[in-house]
């Protein structure tokens, strides 16, 4: 099955530290304003996610969602959820760690596309 998110070793990493300390968590791709458009990772339960929000998937047994609006810009590529040094969204968990979680795209092929077709969200 074809995967609308996944996430880089490093992110994976980072999410099992921050899931040891908080417990339970979740993302949303921002769309923008405050924080730009990143991925922000919450205390499960933290955002309320609106009738509009999808979940594309899960990263590290987290859960990733993103406004549908939003998705059908993104919905031809793989979201890949990286962690690089720096400062991201201000409220998202790993920006004490001196860290930030960052969105990369992958284009799916033809037959990738055919396959979440058959499997919409």
């Amino acid at each position: 099955m074809v995967e609308r998110v996944k996430a880089t070793e490093k992110a994976l990493t980072l999410i099992a530290r921050l899931k040891e300390e908080h417990g339970p968590l979740m993302f949303h791709q921002s769309g923008g304003c405050c924080d730009g458009s990143s991925p922000m990772c919450y205390p499960d339960g933290e955002l309320m996610l609106g009738s509009q929000d999808v979940k594309l998937g899960e990263i590290g047994g987290v859960g990733f969602y993103m406004n549908k609006k939003q998705y059908d810009y993104w919905k031809h590529t793989q979201i890949i959820i990286d962690v690089v040094d720096g400062r991201g969204g201000m409220f998202s968990l790993e920006g004490k760690e001196g860290k930030r979680f960052l969105s990369r795209a992958s284009a799916f092929s033809e037959e990738d596309i055919k396959e979440l077709l058959e499997n919409p969200l």
